[in-house]
């Protein structure tokens, strides 16, 4: 185990960020001094849960933020300091509704079945103008933007930086792009355990947030933040291995259209349970109110949305809502920005398991254009069409929820629910513009 004491001591670190991730994603931190990082890596640092986004009151006790040191990176923008994600605990026991307890108990449940899930993931996002109104780069027009050479060289001190930082860290980057849509990016990043691609993905929106910041600009995750635009995915990719890493438990040939991708049957089996599960999924891979402009989106100023709106899985095709664009593992397509990365994690995991357990059927793969034929597909279910229809299905999914844990879900679920109601009793200046004369 990392002693965090030695560890500012050999860095040079004299701050530690002890951080943890709400149910809504947000990150929550402590910044303490190096002096006193021995005393929060035994007990933990006090938090009141009830002032963030978890499901408790004011009357609860603290709740102690565990550092765990496995997992602490030096900031390599401000060396001085080092963030390290914490496992929250509350009167001697982990805290069940705590995304990173959710994520490390479907880990754990993976393991006893002899699995271990490797994932990758390709984060999305925008450079806005300081106020966040519009895309930074004035010059950044073209109908067509994705890959543009002259627009991502007019970001090449923000998006250089970030990828020199996860070269020093030792991420394995392999490729920066401008995105579909005008001021749009991606970033890609080596596969990994669940839990440390989970541990990146929250460091890294952290890393682009505060870069953008240095240099003047604003990033945002947001899924849909420019009407008419493309919106912001995470896509993950996934795949299973043997305890040791070695074996793919995915690639293989299950026979038929399985086999034909390349998927072996406990690999159809996880699919299956990605297919079964998937409109409840949406509850925690599309989180927000805005999420639902992304995957049920007009044509976009591109000519397409690159976001699934129906239950459907294909080969190496980019719309529907799981691709198997080689064999061995799958990609899905769902997840927007604002997705939280250890519910992301959790929710694949659990989704996954519970199709093995049941030896779920994906059902038939399509390899039509869904954008232009998808209207010929009649059988295959649609995608939530907001947010509180996803909180419904994510609710009625009993299977789910219970494999992710029902202390859990029943705190997301009234979370949620509060956050859609607040939605629905804002008064919007649509509301005025269609109706004050009716």
């Amino acid at each position: 185990m990392v002693d965090l004491a030695e560890f500012a001591q050999a860095k040079g670190v004299k701050y530690f960020m002890v951080s943890y991730t709400d149910l809504f994603g947000g990150q929550r931190a402590k910044l303490v001094p190096a002096q006193a990082i021995a005393g929060m890596q035994a007990d933990g640092a006090g938090f009141a849960g009830f002032a963030t986004w978890l499901d408790l009151t004011p009357a609860h006790p603290d709740m102690l933020a565990v550092p765990d040191p496995a997992a602490v990176i030096q900031l390599p923008w401000k060396p001085d300091v080092a963030w390290v994600p914490a496992n929250c605990v509350m009167d001697g026991k982990t805290l069940e509704q705590a995304p990173r307890n959710v994520l490390r108990k479907l880990v754990d449940d993976a393991a006893s079945e002899g699995l271990r899930v490797k994932t990758g993931i390709e984060a999305e996002f925008f450079l806005l103008t300081p106020e966040g109104d519009r895309i930074s780069d004035p010059f950044d027009t073209a109908e067509k933007p994705c890959y543009d050479q002259q627009a991502v060289m007019r970001r090449y001190d923000v998006i250089a930086e970030i990828c020199d930082y996860m070269l020093d860290l030792g991420w394995g980057p392999y490729q920066n792009d401008h995105e579909d849509a005008n001021g749009q990016f991606e970033m890609n990043w080596d596969f990994d355990d669940a839990l440390v691609t989970a541990d990146r993905h929250s460091f890294f929106k952290f890393m682009v947030k505060s870069v953008a910041e240095k240099h003047g600009l604003r990033a945002t995750f947001m899924p849909k933040p420019i009407e008419g635009l493309t919106g912001n995915g995470c896509h993950a990719h996934i795949s299973v291995w043997d305890l040791e890493g070695r074996t793919n438990a995915f690639a293989g040939d299950a026979g038929g259209q399985l086999g034909e991708v390349g998927l072996s049957t406990q690999g159809g089996y996880f699919l299956g349970g990605i297919m079964q599960h998937g409109a409840a999924l949406a509850a925690i891979t599309n989180p927000t109110v805005n999420s639902y402009k992304r995957i049920n989106a007009p044509r976009t100023s591109s000519g397409a949305t690159w976001a699934p709106n129906t239950l459907t899985w294909t080969g190496n095709n980019r719309t529907h809502m799981v691709r198997v664009p080689g064999p061995g593992r799958f990609e899905l397509r769902l997840p927007d920005g604002a997705v939280n990365p250890y519910l992301l994690q959790a929710a694949i995991i659990a989704a996954g398991l519970s199709g093995i357990r049941s030896k779920a059927d994906p059902g038939p793969r399509s390899d039509i254009d869904m954008y232009a034929e998808g209207h010929l597909i009649t059988d295959a279910p649609r995608l939530p069409l907001n947010l509180l229809d996803a909180i419904r299905a994510f609710d009625a999914d009993q299977p789910l929820k219970a494999i992710l844990g029902d202390g859990f879900a029943a705190s997301y679920c009234r979370l949620k629910m509060q956050e859609w109601d607040s939605f629905v009793s804002h008064f919007s200046r649509w509301e005025k513009d269609n109706t004050l004369d009716i």
